[in-house]
C-alpha cells in the first residue's frame, strides 16, 4: 500500500521525521498523506486528490479549515493538539506573574511610583478547556503552592485539584484569581465569556486568553475593565485580530496584549516533529493516530 508523504511547505525537520518513521517523501500527486503547516485553504483543498487518506495539520486550532469546508469526512485529519502546550504554558505563567507584580504599570512608568503588587503563591487558577495546555500549566504551577480548577467536556482532568463539568462554569469563575481560557473555538464556546461571566469573577481577578479571541465578547470585556468588575486581562488572542491600532486595550495599564505568540511555530516545531514521526509510524502500521480531529465536535 502507498505510504507516500508530502510535506508542504518543505521543512527539513518534518521531512527528517517522516523518513525516520519509515515514510517515503513524495510529491503531492503520488502521496497518500499530507503534512501541511501552511494556512492556504485553497491550496490545501486542491491538493486533496482521491488517494489522500490522512492530513496532519501544523496548527492545534482547526476552526478555519473546518468552517471553510476543507475537512472532508472521508479523510483522517489530525491537528497539533498538545504540540504547543509547553511554550503556551510558559506564556500563561509569565502573564500571571506579570499581573501579580504589576509589570504592565511598571513598564509604562516614568517615575519611581508607589509600592504595590502581590504574591502569586496561594492564588487560585482556573483553566477552562483543560487539555494538553492545562496539563503543562499545572505542572509548572506545582512549586508555587497554588490551588487549581479545571473545566472540560468530560468534567474530569488529572492534574487539577478540582475538576468541573461545563455546567459548573460559575463555580470556577467565582473561585479563581486567574481565569485561563484554553478551549477550542466551537459553536458552544463562541462568545461564552461576556458580561454575565465577568460579573461572576472576582474584582481582583485576571482573565488570560490564549485560546481564540472569539470566545470572549470584546466589548463586554472592555466594559468590565472600565467598571472594575475584573482587575485585568492578558490577551494573546483578540477579536478582531490583529487588534487595531488605537484600540483602548493598547492604552490600558491593566491589559497585556501579545500578538498571538504564546506558542509560535518555531517554538513548537521540535514537538511537532516528534508528533509527525509518531503519526507516520502509526499511519504505516494502521494504528490510531494522535491528535485526531472529531469532525462532529469540530475540534
Amino acid at each position: 500500500m502507498n505510504h507516500g508523504i508530502w510535506v508542504t511547505p518543505s521543512n527539513q525537520s518534518l521531512e527528517n521525521a517522516v523518513k525516520k518513521a519509515g515514510g517515503k517523501l513524495t510529491s503531492c500527486a503520488d502521496a497518500s498523506a499530507i503534512i501541511c503547516t501552511h494556512d492556504d485553504l485553497t491550496d490545501l483543498s486542491r491538493s486533496l486528490h482521491p488517494n489522500i487518506r490522512w492530513v496532519q495539520l501544523g496548527a492545534a486550532g482547526i476552526e478555519t479549515w473546518f468552517d471553510a469546508g476543507v475537512m472532508k469526512p472521508e479523510i483522517l485529519w489530525t491537528a497539533a493538539k498538545g504540540v504547543y502546550a509547553k511554550p503556551i504554558a510558559e506564556h500563561i505563567l509569565a502573564m500571571m506573574l506579570a499581573a501579580c507584580r504589576e509589570l504592565p504599570t511598571r513598564l509604562r512608568a516614568k517615575s519611581w511610583g508607589e509600592s504595590g503588587g502581590r504574591m502569586f503563591a496561594g492564588s487560585t487558577v482556573g483553566v477552562i478547556g483543560a487539555g494538553g495546555i492545562g496539563m503543562e500549566l499545572f505542572s509548572l504551577l506545582k512549586p508555587f503552592d497554588v490551588h487549581t480548577l479545571s473545566i472540560n467536556r468530560r468534567g474530569s482532568f488529572v492534574g487539577a485539584d478540582i475538576s468541573l463539568a461545563p455546567e459548573n462554569l460559575n463555580e470556577l469563575l467565582v473561585a479563581s484569581d486567574f481565569v485561563v481560557l484554553a478551549a477550542p473555538l466551537t459553536s458552544e464556546t463562541r462568545g461564552m465569556i461576556s458580561t454575565e461571566q465577568f460579573r461572576q469573577m472576582r474584582s481582583s481577578s485576571w482573565l488570560i486568553n490564549i485560546a481564540r479571541g472569539q470566545i470572549v465578547n470584546t466589548e463586554d470585556l472592555l466594559q468590565a475593565l472600565i467598571d472594575k468588575d475584573i482587575a485585568g486581562a492578558s490577551l494573546d488572542v483578540t477579536e478582531p485580530e490583529p487588534l487595531p491600532i488605537g484600540h483602548p486595550f493598547w492604552e490600558m495599564e491593566n491589559v497585556i496584549v501579545t500578538p498571538h505568540v504564546s506558542g509560535t511555530f518555531s517554538m513548537g516545531l521540535p514537538f511537532l516533529a516528534i508528533r509527525v514521526e509518531e503519526n507516520v509510524r502509526r499511519f504505516i502500521a494502521h494504528k490510531p493516530l494522535l491528535g485526531l480531529v472529531d469532525l462532529e465536535a469540530s475540534y
